[in-house]
């Protein structure tokens, strides 16, 4: 579908006025970080549910509510304690995301905490610009205690080529804050300018229909030909059509 840059970029300005509302929390998994309050009760919740972000949303918010049970719904002071697989945690499987990668994820997110924070995590890279390149910062510090190598897979690898989906979502989560209600803008240090969409089958296939990619592939490259175009339409603020993309594809059926 091709349609002039100027009339695309006001439709999708529309379309994000539209999805990007508190009515858009209640049915998608945000609705769990919103539970919190403390900062870091929020990005350890807001970390789980998008590692586990696959598939319906239905599901996917069922199993994150299993994983606040698990932390017994007080995510950093479980953290801080965490030493050893509790009964629950032995047994937790969403997919393939099963109790071994779990015991891993707190046991890192332990030492991240004990240290530096999450959020320092994700520190710019020397080279590659945005987002993408702190997703590959935050890699390299989450996986340097030793793990077994199928935990690496729930963490796509950007310098592998994968558009890492999960984390950007959870990016935009921490990271925008226009008051609106959906996004929570807990963290300060990394600008809105610099955040990519996450590229799911939803925001990809609309994107094609439209005329943005012509990349057959979901990957980074796909993903860095989109934003060329979103951030002509908003610089400061690109990753917020993500809300008209996946809205026109998930809820409109576009």
């Amino acid at each position: 579908m091709l349609i002039p840059l100027d009339e695309l970029k006001d439709f999708l300005d529309h379309k994000v006025l539209e999805f990007n509302t508190k009515s858009f929390i209640p049915d998608d998994p945000v609705s769990l970080i919103h539970r919190f309050n403390r900062k870091e009760d929020i990005e350890i919740v807001g970390f789980l549910v998008a590692t586990i972000a696959w598939g319906n949303r239905k599901a996917i918010i069922k199993s994150g509510e299993k994983l606040i049970r698990i932390m017994g719904h007080s995510p950093y002071e479980f953290i801080m304690q965490y030493d050893n697989p509790t009964k629950e945690s032995k047994v937790y499987v969403y997919r393939t995301f099963n109790g071994i990668d779990l015991d891993f994820f707190f046991r890192s997110l332990r030492q991240i905490y004990e240290n530096e924070g999450l959020e320092k995590t994700f520190s710019p890279h020397p080279s590659i610009f945005g987002a993408t390149g702190r997703i590959i910062q935050f890699r390299k510090r989450f996986f340097s205690l030793p793990h077994e190598k199928r935990t690496e897979k729930h963490v796509s690898d950007p310098e592998r080529g994968a558009a890492a989906k999960r984390l950007q979502m959870m990016l935009r989560w921490f990271c925008r804050n226009d008051e609106n209600g959906v996004d929570l803008g807990i963290w300060k240090s990394i600008p809105t300018s610099e955040l990519n969409i996450p590229l799911d089958v939803h925001t990809a296939n609309i994107s094609r229909k439209l005329g943005l990619i012509t990349r057959k592939q979901n990957d980074l490259k796909t993903l860095e030909e989109l934003m060329s175009h979103l951030r002509k339409f908003d610089p400061l603020d690109p990753s917020k059509y993500d809300y008209a993309l996946f809205g026109l594809g998930a809820i409109e059926g576009f």
